[in-house]
């Protein structure tokens, strides 16, 4: 039997090429956690947790840290075999309250070090392989008008499925000007959405969401604030425009809320917010049971950030079916595909292949990256210390 006898958190600081933006959010840096599960045969489970955000979650570095290093290392992985992934993430669901990022990072390590331990990649961890490469969704972030339209037209160029644009560049009228230039640019058919990250109250995304109608959105992501469901289903009751739960829809819950509330049309998955991959696999359920489509976002991160997504988009028969957003590693290297990316420039010294709007995750055990190990001292994050337990 293995068991885990050190666990590593380091704090990373990746400076984006091309800053994100979204009210009242400029981002322009990934400040992320990798994790190392070191088992007494000498084999290494890695994860990337991904940007870290006080407003998505109210996780930072520094809670992942402390959760991982004070609790859930000494008190469940210390001297447990890392094949008890189930086990495992149970017991961090008794012992931790929320901090689902934290528990994900924990859980996405844990799926790379069996994977390895039994030699085979963690896609045939998850049920085996569905399809080769999971279909992906552009994210623009915002602008001007003219800008976007144009990143757009490259994306639609390049072969990305879907289109999603932020808002917050400046005004109503600006957000407005700028979907109705996008929707221009790549045309009628083609999957165009609009993210409000929960910033609009209902008056507003009502009044905003009416005036984009014409426009045929296929669906407007997360209007309302993460804790009006009630809202949520008014609103979609007096719209054209789908509508999907992403800060709504986070535990198992939540779901079974919007569900018996007929609150959306459709959910988004960031595999952070579940707390990880079997506890995405839960929820992929119930949105199955409900018969609700399911796009993946991401944290924003690296090509080991990416990889449990790319892994589970590729297995999992109900998560196929709809896009994976989760670009992080393009949006860090202000590229739309990895072969533009320059070697030794990311966490992962081999990034998933990103190819013509499509993601191949890696092949070999575990997640199939290597860990780039000059970068995490290089871009340790200034005034921040990374923290090593042990038995």
């Amino acid at each position: 039997m293995s068991k885990i006898v050190k666990v590593e958190c380091l704090p990373v600081s990746t400076p984006l090429k091309k800053p994100v933006i979204m009210p009242n959010t400029r981002i322009v840096s990934i400040d992320s956690v990798v994790l190392k599960l070191t088992t007494d045969d000498g084999t290494v489970g890695i994860a990337d947790s991904g940007d870290t955000s006080s407003w998505y979650r109210g996780e930072l570095q520094e809670s992942i840290i402390a959760m991982i290093a004070n609790v859930i290392a000494p008190r469940i992985l210390l001297g447990e075999d890392p094949r008890n992934i189930e086990k495992i993430v149970a017991k961090m669901d008794l012992l931790v309250r929320d901090n689902n990022q934290a528990k994900a990072t924990v859980d996405f390590a844990l799926h790379d070090l069996k994977g390895k331990l039994l030699g085979v990649p963690v896609y045939e961890l998850l049920g085996g392989r569905t399809l080769e490469a999971a279909r992906q969704g552009w994210v623009l972030s915002a602008g001007k008008p003219d800008d976007v339209a144009a990143e757009a037209a490259l994306a639609k160029k390049t072969g990305f499925a879907l289109f999603k644009m932020k808002i917050g560049y400046g005004t109503m009228a600006d957000d407005i000007a700028m979907v109705h230039a996008v929707r221009e640019t790549v045309g009628s058919d083609a999957y165009l959405t609009i993210d409000a990250n929960g910033f609009w109250n209902y008056e507003k995304a009502l009044h905003i969401i009416r005036k984009l109608d014409p426009c045929g959105l296929d669906l407007i992501e997360q209007p309302l604030p993460h804790w009006d469901i009630e809202g949520m289903a008014r609103l979609r009751g007096q719209v054209k425009t789908p509508i999907y739960a992403d800060e709504s829809a986070q535990e198992l819950h939540h779901l079974k809320e919007i569900v018996d509330r007929r609150a959306a049309d459709g959910l988004f998955l960031k595999l952070q917010k579940a707390g990880g991959l079997v506890k995405s696999q839960r929820w992929l359920t119930m949105a199955r049971l409900a018969g609700l489509p399911v796009h993946c976002g991401c944290m924003i991160g690296s090509g080991l950030e990416h990889s449990p997504s790319a892994h589970l988009w590729t297995s999992n028969e109900w998560a196929t079916q709809g896009l994976n957003e989760s670009i992080g590693p393009l949006m860090i290297h202000g590229t739309m595909e990895s072969k533009n990316i320059e070697p030794g420039t990311d966490i992962a010294l081999n990034i998933p292949r990103f190819e013509g709007g499509l993601c191949y995750p890696n092949e070999g055990p575990g997640y199939g990256v290597e860990l780039n190990e000059a970068f995490l001292v290089s871009h340790a994050t200034p005034e921040k210390l990374s923290r090593t337990i042990a038995l």
